[in-house]
């Protein structure tokens, strides 16, 4: 083969080559990418809300949370829980929340006297019952608050009569069987009705008020009596849309929740009343 024979193979070779590697670039299916495209799902984006809440509601809330959750998967729900007074005036003092879930219907007067709250969205969930506790083991031997005189109290948990609902009926209470000024100087308080049970639950206290749906959850105290209903102002639990919400939607879609039968069963379990047919 000559130089010039050789140097035309050659260059025949080369051309060929880039002939092959252009097509093969040019043949890369374009389906493709927008195949892999087509397959990235967005996730739903989610709205969440933050529910303020009494510290009785808290283990039946955190039982419809996820209930509410898997019939609502576009919304979620942050609980923010505490004494009623406490959570009252958070919100008055601007704390995000959507939702306020109260212990008392007095705290959500005040917010709705200061224009807080979506008066429309406000009602009545359900309602409670007071009762005097003692640790399990105690052999304490009475079964009324009327009774409290005849007994040696030295330590009695309640919660605080400024700002927590359950010790606001407890004063009540005390006043109606004329025992609060002597048993004033035995008084626990506690910053929200765990904390009494808590108190009792271990020993620190003799006696304590609490609702009857806090004293049900532990193994560690003991019923003595229920307060009559007439000793006391009746016990609802209000809920509202708080007024400015970023979310008033949401916040009222949950609200509605807490009226369907799936709601109103978890209350029942957990010992809340329902609301008198008046209510």
């Amino acid at each position: 083969m000559s130089v010039r024979t050789h140097r035309q193979w050659s260059l025949g070779l080369l051309a060929s080559l880039t002939l092959a590697l252009w097509a093969v670039g040019r043949s890369s299916p374009p389906s493709l990418v927008g195949s892999s495209r087509a397959s990235i799902k967005v996730p739903p984006k989610t709205t969440a809300i933050t529910v303020s809440a009494a510290a009785s509601l808290q283990d039946v809330l955190e039982a419809i949370a996820p209930q509410f959750q898997t019939t609502h998967a576009d919304n979620e729900v942050d609980f923010n829980f505490g004494s009623s007074g406490a959570l009252q005036r958070q919100i008055e003092q601007g704390a995000p929340a959507d939702v306020f879930f109260s212990a008392a219907s007095r705290n959500m007067d005040e917010l709705a006297e200061r224009g807080a709250i979506a008066s429309a969205s406000r009602q009545d969930v359900v309602s409670n019952r007071l009762v005097l506790i003692a640790p399990a083991q105690t052999s304490l031997q009475l079964d009324t608050f009327a009774q409290l005189d005849t007994v040696g109290i030295d330590r009695f948990a309640v919660g605080d009569f400024r700002s927590t609902p359950a010790g606001q009926y407890a004063e009540q209470v005390l006043i109606h069987v004329g025992m609060l000024e002597t048993l004033r100087p035995t008084f626990v308080f506690g910053h929200n009705v765990r904390s009494s049970l808590a108190a009792v639950a271990s020993g620190n206290a003799e006696v304590g008020i609490v609702y009857a749906t806090d004293a049900a959850l532990s193994d560690g105290v003991k019923v003595l009596a229920i307060a009559p209903a007439d000793s006391h102002e009746p016990i609802a639990y209000p809920i509202a849309v708080i007024e400015g919400s970023p979310h008033p939607e949401a916040a009222q879609t949950f609200i509605d929740f807490l009226a369907t039968d799936t709601a109103r069963e978890n209350f029942a379990e957990f010992g809340f009343d329902p609301l008198p047919p008046s209510s």
